[in-house]
């Protein structure tokens, strides 16, 4: 997706005309539907200077000229794309990004690749501009299928236009030169430097036909974390964190090495919602802090990811290694304090106080975790839970952390890596579920497969389509119908009924329950979830039951229609009695919670079928093509 595009000739007059920011802002308002008067600032001299750089023959003026490039199935954005050719007539791509700073401030942190600068307001930690500018080309190089076939050349760089370089510029520190020799930086007085980079890989124009076969293009799948796991543990780099994960990386092997090395207890609270890459950076850590032989394990309470990722290390590694790496949530209940040197806890929002099979053991799983490691980080989204007994919270975690002697600290992550990058779809799923209200809701427009089905058929169809292709497409539902244990092992025994449409599918077979999202037939059974939360696919089918319909012009949410073996919702009865008015907000917030999780799943599309007729045409008259 891009918000402006043209040939530089276009690019030029809209600027001279002073055309370019309303441009701009008119398709970001369309795609992201927001913005601020900062951004608009920023736009309005940037692409100023942009026009002053490309004032020049030696750049063609029918080379194609992008702005705001939203890099696929992310929600980050290139700042300035140039397209054209080489001089031996090969397609290439300049990608530039543009800062508005004017100081900077170096920071020590593993791989030299975090500064400080003013950026709203204050003084933030972000990127430096060069690693920014080179992992973006990075990506693009992995995921956009035209990029590799073509061989498409990628040469990104940083354009500081207000930043003057001092001696000794703490921006140009040793510690940044590899990737400021991938990705070179151009400052106030770098004009004719960043032209002649441009136009030494743009001599000649295209029309602009380049950048629109990469936004056009088809995006190969992504490699799924559960695929790239036994790579990424032997010592190999499959995903290059971008942006606010390598802030959060950083800062997390900086707590942990401070930790480690003189016995101070680190705590990091990482927040972030659906598909912000946290299971992907708690790998990363995993790897790198095991590299330091430091004793690190990846703990969950949720016991699908962990079987996931067990099942792919088969046969890669020593079952004793794989059972090590991976924890349980409720395994450290009686470990010595700091005997541990980092606990990585995905998915926090899932711990629970008691551990132990009968949840008699232990005093509080958030304490007992910071209690028993040097550092623990914590990613949490208090969005996802969906269990009476999920008490993972991020005030929990800071006034345990105080409690114990902890320094702690806590970090967001924003950029979106699930259901196509779109933070469309999430800011218009939170307001479809009146989880959060949204701005310009009726208007929200996203980059993302979403279809509403009137005969569950044809959506278990459409899935079972879509599998096909590399069986990473399941179908869920919500926990609205009883799980039959007599059966709970026959495809054929349909434990999900809706009679109105002759549609029968069983929940997903007992003895795979918990790797049933990579089990090979599997898009035959429905996952509940119990068995999807923490995973992710390339579609998703929801069912959504009687839990969740539409009365009045509002959501209503059911908890009675909740099936009678979902252990989840256990002692509803006596909370609605002892807080009516508390107990039916938490019981709503877990339904609405439930379907959000289930709805987020899939990186490239949700389809849906709910059994309420008026939940179904509510959900499609907010659809923007409807």
């Amino acid at each position: 997706m891009i918000v402006y595009d043209g040939i530089k000739t276009d690019f030029m007059n809209d600027v001279r005309d002073n055309l370019i920011c309303n441009k701009i802002y008119e398709q970001y308002q369309k795609y992201f539907g927001r913005t601020n008067e900062a951004q608009m600032r920023a736009w309005q001299n940037s692409m100023q200077y942009m026009r002053n750089v490309l004032d020049s023959s030696d750049i063609p003026d029918n080379a194609g000229v992008a702005i705001e490039y939203n890099i696929p199935t992310t929600s980050k954005r290139i700042d300035f794309i140039i397209t054209g050719a080489g001089g031996d007539s090969k397609k290439n791509v300049v990608i530039i990004e543009l800062k508005q700073w004017s100081d900077c401030e170096a920071v020590e942190a593993e791989n030299g690749v975090v500064v400080e600068t003013y950026v709203g307001h204050g003084i933030h930690r972000t990127p430096h501009p060069s690693y920014q500018a080179w992992s973006y080309a990075v990506y693009i190089d992995n995921y956009v299928e035209v990029v590799q076939d073509d061989k498409i050349g990628l040469f990104p760089c940083a354009f500081l236009h207000n930043y003057h370089f001092k001696e000794n510029d703490p921006i140009l520190a040793e510690q940044y030169k590899d990737y400021i020799e991938a990705a070179p930086m151009f400052g106030a007085e770098d004009f004719p430097k960043l032209r002649e980079f441009i136009s030494k890989h743009i001599k000649k124009g295209d029309d602009g036909k380049t950048i629109y076969e990469i936004d056009h293009g088809r995006f190969r799948p992504s490699k799924s974390l559960q695929d790239c796991l036994s790579s990424m543990l032997a010592g190999n780099k499959e995903f290059v964190l971008i942006d606010d994960q390598k802030v959060a990386f950083e800062t997390a092997m900086r707590m942990a090495k401070k930790a480690i090395a003189f016995n101070e207890k680190q705590v990091l609270i990482v927040e972030g919602g659906p598909g912000t890459g946290k299971t992907v950076l708690a790998i990363n850590l995993l790897v790198e802090l095991t590299k330091i032989n430091a004793t690190a394990f990846y703990v969950t309470r949720n016991g699908t990811p962990r079987a996931v990722f067990r099942k792919k290390l088969q046969g890669d590694f020593k079952k004793d290694f794989i059972e090590s790496c991976f924890q349980n949530s409720g395994n450290f209940y009686d470990v010595a304090p700091n005997a541990i040197d980092a606990l990585i806890v995905d998915e926090a929002h899932r711990l629970t106080e008691k551990s132990g099979f009968m949840n008699n053991l232990g005093e509080n799983q958030i304490k007992e975790i910071i209690n028993a490691s040097k550092f623990s980080i914590f990613f949490i989204d208090e969005d996802q839970k969906v269990t009476l007994k999920d008490i993972g919270a991020i005030d929990s975690i800071q006034v345990f952390a105080e409690e114990l002697g902890a320094k702690c600290e806590k970090i967001e992550l924003e950029s979106q890596f699930r259901c196509n990058g779109s933070d469309g779809y999430l800011a218009w799923l939170n307001n479809l579920l009146e989880i959060k209200k949204t701005a310009n809701f009726n208007d929200m427009d996203f980059n993302y497969d979403f279809k509403v089905f009137d005969d569950p058929n044809e959506m278990r169809d459409a899935i079972i389509e879509k599998n096909k292709i590399n069986n990473k497409s399941r179908i869920v539902a919500g926990y609205c119908w009883d799980w039959d244990k007599d059966g709970k092992n026959d495809v054929n025994f349909y434990d999900i009924t809706i009679p109105k449409y002759q549609f029968g599918m069983s929940w997903n077979l007992g003895d795979t329950s918990q790797t049933w999202a990579i089990e090979e037939g599997s898009v035959n059974e429905a996952g509940c979830i119990h068995t999807c939360q923490g995973l992710e696919l390339d579609y998703v089918g929801v069912i959504i039951g009687d839990d969740l319909v539409y009365r009045d012009g509002q959501i209503v949410t059911d908890i009675t229609k909740r099936a009678k073996t979902d252990q989840s919702i256990k002692g509803y009865k006596r909370l609605l009695e002892e807080s009516p008015e508390e107990g039916a907000k938490i019981l709503d917030r877990i339904i609405k919670n439930t379907y959000k999780v289930l709805m987020t799943r899939g990186m490239k599309g949700c389809y849906v079928f709910c059994t309420d007729d008026e939940l179904r045409e509510y959900i499609k008259t907010h659809l923007s093509y409807t």
